[in-house]
């Protein structure tokens, strides 16, 4: 059955005010904010010199979740797509995950296999990056996008952790490829864990979110909200982009992108359950407890009247991990003695 005839069938008692927003995501080209244009700019600058002077390189795009890292590298990949010719495909930009828990033959297997190989999966680490550097070089590829760059700190061991990063050293020195490793803070501890690394990716590009103390980040931000605004199928009852209403969504969003659009996406279907045509501050908690944090006592929730509007980063509070800058969990962080605090201190 369609799932929009499952929805009419089971519509909730208080019934919905129109089908258009049933199930509503906010449909938006790539914003861009400041934050974006200086990493797509300093993404194309590296690839520039690697197609004017042969010269490849590393640099690390980190921030939060949330903070459209993803979206950057999608947005510059989305800008060279592959083409297929009658004799190779020629892959310029290329995006790839790195597994959860890598090893040199699980990461070689999966560039491999977002590439196209078919054999992926077969062979031994030695096999799989010499038919790797091999297909770089037929395919063209000039640069690799790494998405999830700090899942090299959950290798199954720190042996392996340290043969993954000297194995990407080498392939940087064997290909010339413009390498970007994308992830949260404690990427930058992956780099700085291997001196020669550490080298190659001596550039580093923060994403953070936006900020309240800053006067210029938050008129910025308030700027981001009154453009969006006018893509959503209903309007505010006070405007988005007034100052104390923007503070309260930038609280619910810990002032990052993804979060703010969950936020106004939860509102919208809120007050489509409520049969409401405008987004009150009673949808806008709504929306922040259905789609944010579900259990937010009601003082802490930002559209609360009576709401202390801090940011909710404490421990136990929805953003506390946000702003932890160490690989939580990691075992080979532990060996390495790397202290796993809040704001990632170490004792390396």
């Amino acid at each position: 059955m369609d799932p929009l005839l499952m929805m009419k069938k089971f519509v909730p008692a208080a019934g919905v005010a129109s089908e258009k927003v049933l199930g509503y995501k906010l449909l938006l080209e790539p914003i861009c904010h400041q934050r974006f244009r200086n990493a797509v700019f300093l993404i194309a600058e590296l690839h520039h010199r690697r197609r004017t002077h042969g010269v490849g390189g590393g640099m690390l795009l980190i921030g939060p979740s949330g903070a459209g890292k993803s979206t950057v590298l999608k947005t510059y990949a989305a800008e060279y797509p592959r083409t297929f010719g009658a004799q190779r495909t020629q892959i310029p930009v290329l995006i790839v995950r790195v597994p959860s828990s890598p090893t040199v033959r699980s990461l070689a297997g999966a560039i491999l296999e977002t590439m196209g190989d078919r054999k992926s999966h077969r062979g031994t680490a030695p096999e799989k990056t010499t038919r790797l550097v091999e297909f770089i070089k037929q395919c063209s590829v000039e640069v690799l996008l790494l998405d999830e760059f700090q899942h090299l700190f959950y290798t199954p061991s720190v042996t392996a952790f340290r043969d993954v990063t000297d194995w990407l050293k080498n392939l940087l020195e064997s290909t010339g490829l413009v390498v970007i490793g994308c992830g949260l803070p404690a990427a930058e501890l992956v780099i700085r864990s291997n001196e020669q690394l550490s080298r190659r990716f001596s550039q580093c590009i923060q994403m953070d979110p936006f900020s309240l103390e800053d006067e210029a980040d938050f008129i910025e931000y308030r700027g981001l909200l009154k453009a969006i605004a006018p893509c959503l199928p209903m309007e505010s009852e006070i405007p988005l982009h007034e100052a104390n209403l923007a503070r309260r969504i930038h609280t619910a969003s810990f002032g990052l992108l993804d979060y703010t659009i969950k936020l106004l996406e939860g509102a919208v279907c809120a007050a489509n359950l409520a049969r409401l045509n405008t987004l009150s501050l009673d949808v806008l908690a709504a929306g922040f407890r259905e789609r944010i944090w579900k259990d937010v006592p009601d003082i802490l929730n930002p559209f609360h009247p009576e709401s202390p509007i801090r940011p909710l980063n404490r421990p136990g509070e929805v953003f506390y991990q946000h702003t932890r800058k160490d690989p939580v969990g990691s075992p080979v962080a532990v060996k390495l003695g790397l202290r796993t605090t809040k704001g990632g201190a170490s004792n390396a």
